[in-house]
């Protein structure tokens, strides 16, 4: 299960600001769940948070029945989709998505197959063998979320800075998450300062401010 709870979560940061205050949130296997506020209200702390790339001062952070507190980042079944797509330039697109795979010593033939897998849910399959250099940036916005999905991970975080300010690529970035989670049944959960965007994603939306959560709006039912 890929349940995410967050229990009494708090950031405060050396300087004594307090970015993230006792927040509580439980997110069911499979949601898509949008965080909106202001900048600085705390919500892509939360998310960096989760993913381990930023510290907890206090609370606990579990997958499922799993305390992440303490476990690697790269140990957390969880991907992460944040500006800068840490591509490598001088390798194609097929070593860039398999190069995660490659330092976790998983097999040729499964590099091979989920590398190929993810390649072709993104239709990027024709660039395996185009150098990273040589990509439009919508095409390197796929390989990005293709180096995420090709571990098979639980959840997916994505702030929204991921496309950076560019409305086609932005867009692009939107389907392809919603995708994701529609067909992967991956639990997304999606950072956003656009709270006209929130609403049209027509999913559950937690809203904070100055750290907390401040109301917590269901998903509306899908239409047939």
């Amino acid at each position: 299960m890929a349940k995410v709870i967050l229990k009494n979560l708090n950031k405060t940061y050396p300087n004594g600001f307090i970015s993230v205050k006792n927040v509580c949130l439980e997110i069911s296997d499979g949601e898509f769940v949008v965080f909106h506020g202001p900048s600085g209200c705390g919500k892509s702390t939360i998310l960096r948070m989760i993913g381990g790339v930023e510290d907890i001062t206090s609370g606990e952070i579990y997958l499922g029945n799993d305390l992440l507190n303490d476990i690697l980042p790269r140990d957390r079944h969880l991907a992460m989709a944040f500006p800068h797509y840490a591509l490598y330039p001088h390798l194609n697109v097929f070593e860039n998505i398999a190069l995660g795979l490659r330092l976790r010593n998983f097999p040729y033939n499964i590099i091979n197959s989920r590398v190929k897998e993810a390649a072709g849910f993104f239709e990027i399959s024709s660039l395996l063998d185009n150098r990273i250099r040589d990509l439009n940036d919508l095409e390197k916005q796929r390989v990005a979320l293709s180096k995420a999905v090709v571990f098979h991970p639980k959840v997916l975080l994505v702030d929204e800075d991921f496309a950076q300010d560019d409305d086609i690529r932005h867009f692009e970035m939107v389907q392809d998450i919603l995708k994701i989670n529609k067909e992967l049944g991956i639990t997304v959960l999606y950072v956003t300062n656009d709270g006209d965007e929130a609403l049209a994603l027509h999913k559950k939306i937690i809203y904070m401010e100055n750290g907390e959560i401040t109301e917590i709006k269901e998903a509306e039912p899908e239409e047939d």
